[in-house]
């Protein structure tokens, strides 16, 4: 059986084309994305800053997880549309994303 399809091996309809749905979304610009920055807390009471609502590429979405790590100077990581960082680095994160051209605001509590 060969990977990436999905348990697909055999199909009976002749029309059939296989989709392998790794169709990635382009990116929107800065200033029609619309993130949200939470305070969530992890395991261990751990504080973790996370903005969600990001819409485009994956890689996109790493560069700009990368270029927060800098700024707050901590680690994180990035998935399914979301960064999060270590600590409480909301005030930080929201100036640098308005900076940018992101709509972002404060969510949560």
């Amino acid at each position: 059986m060969k990977k990436g399809k999905g348990g697909i091996v055999y199909s009976t309809n002749p029309d059939f084309e296989y989709d392998s749905g790794n169709d990635e979304i382009e990116t929107l610009e800065n200033s029609k994305q619309e993130l949200k920055i939470w305070l969530d807390r992890k395991g261990g009471g751990k504080l973790v800053s996370r903005i969600s609502g990001f819409i485009g590429k994956e890689s996109d979405l790493q560069a700009l997880k990368k270029r927060i790590q800098g700024l707050c100077g901590t680690g994180g990581s990035a998935s399914d549309g979301e960064v999060l960082i270590q600590g409480d680095h909301r005030d930080k994160i929201l100036a640098y994303l308005l900076k940018e051209g992101y709509k972002a605001k404060k969510a949560g509590g």
